[in-house]
């Protein structure tokens, strides 16, 4: 048998596990500093968008929109061949997280930014009445109130931020993809390769999206409750 699933293609790839070990390792530490950098951002550029200061707001559109609406791999190419232009060189580790949270950010903003507005307004209005300020509201008041509808949201971010860290292989990022492209292509065996990888991308992202609607169903089961104290 010589196909793409034959034998001897599997022992070369299990005797290769730490090139692919290696590469699951990398992406791993890309995805969760990225995802937390991408939060941090996020949460700010978000409360920006709720803000009643029309600059604070205008800020959030032109970030949400502009990178929203251009691909992430042009955005990758950007810190990878542009910046040397102006004679900065980031390691390909750094365009990583730089790249990933800017882009994840801006969809984290979003959900940030629907999940305050769906508080009623009545519940900072409140908050005022009582001498909290615009930031102290947010913080006591509205965003524990909010986090229950922002964590589904937010659980599938992560999801496509882990799929999304595979664009690092163009620029050499030595994430997942990357050894996997590197090792099929080097002795041919592409098969078992994508196979293999394919399988641990399952892995990291299936508990996730199996959270999000969980997350999901107590939101939904939350409302209804309340909607039946109505």
């Amino acid at each position: 048998m010589n196909g793409p699933f034959a034998i001897f293609k599997w022992k070369a790839l299990f005797v290769d596990w730490i090139v692919f070990a290696q590469g699951l390792g990398t992406t791993v530490l890309v995805s969760a500093v990225a995802l937390f950098l991408a939060l941090v951002l996020g949460i700010v550029l978000g409360l920006f968008g709720t803000a009643t200061n029309r600059g604070l707001r205008a800020i959030n559109r032109v970030y949400v929109e502009f990178i929203q609406n251009t691909p992430l791999v042009i955005q990758v190419f950007f810190w990878y061949n542009g910046l040397p232009y102006v004679g900065v060189v980031l390691p390909t580790l750094i365009i990583g997280f730089a790249a990933l949270s800017i882009y994840t950010g801006a969809y984290v903003a979003e959900v940030v930014r629907a999940g305050v507005q769906a508080i009623p307004r009545g519940q900072i209005e409140a908050a005022y009445s009582q001498g909290f300020t615009y930031p102290q509201a947010m913080r006591y008041i509205i965003l524990p109130q909010a986090l229950k509808i922002m964590l589904p949201p937010l659980t599938n971010v992560a999801v496509n931020l882990i799929k999304n860290s595979s664009v690092l292989a163009i620029v050499a990022g030595g994430d997942l993809m990357y050894h996997t492209d590197s090792w099929s292509s080097g002795n041919l065996f592409y098969g078992p390769a994508y196979v293999v990888t394919g399988l641990l991308y399952f892995a990291m992202c299936y508990p996730l999206t199996r959270l999000a609607k969980s997350l999901e169903s107590r939101v939904s089961e939350d409302a209804v409750r309340k909607g039946g104290k109505k």
